[in-house]
């Protein structure tokens, strides 16, 4: 198991904490995880269309970044280590039109200050809507 002190992440704390941030403003909820992964679902629907109807680009690299940087942030000790976005990258393969899409984080690598993600998208049928990975830069989280 990778996350910090073998313990599973609360999934509810995970929703609550992107209440007061982009997450909210998405509907982005986190709704499982497994003991190297953890996703998060959004909806598809006008907070998240691009002007045509389809789910954003921008929309699903959000949802990408929000799963990984949290994923990354289970892994590591909340008292010292908070995990920041570096670098993210994404192929959109399917439009979207309606429903639901889910992310799933898995690592890759787990280094003591970079981590890289792989995020998989998926519509409600399970078929492919984007792939993404993301760099995350763990740094001392700042007590000031």
């Amino acid at each position: 198991m990778i996350w910090w002190n073998a313990e599973m992440p609360s999934l509810e704390r995970l929703t609550r904490m992107g209440t007061k941030a982009m997450p909210a403003l998405l509907g982005i909820e986190f709704d499982d995880c497994g003991p190297d992964w953890i996703r998060a679902r959004m909806p598809v629907d006008e907070r998240t269309h691009q002007p045509f109807g389809r789910l954003h680009g921008g929309a699903s690299v959000a949802l990408a970044e929000t799963v990984g940087s949290m994923a990354a942030a289970m892994t590591v000790d909340p008292d010292k280590f908070v995990g920041v976005g570096m670098e993210i990258n994404a192929n959109h393969v399917r439009p979207v039109r309606d429903g639901w899409v889910y992310a799933t984080a898995r690592p890759e690598a787990l280094g003591r200050t970079t981590h890289v993600w792989s995020i998989r998208i998926e519509d409600g049928e399970g078929r492919l809507v984007c792939v993404s990975r993301l760099t995350v830069a763990i740094i001392p989280l700042d007590r000031k």
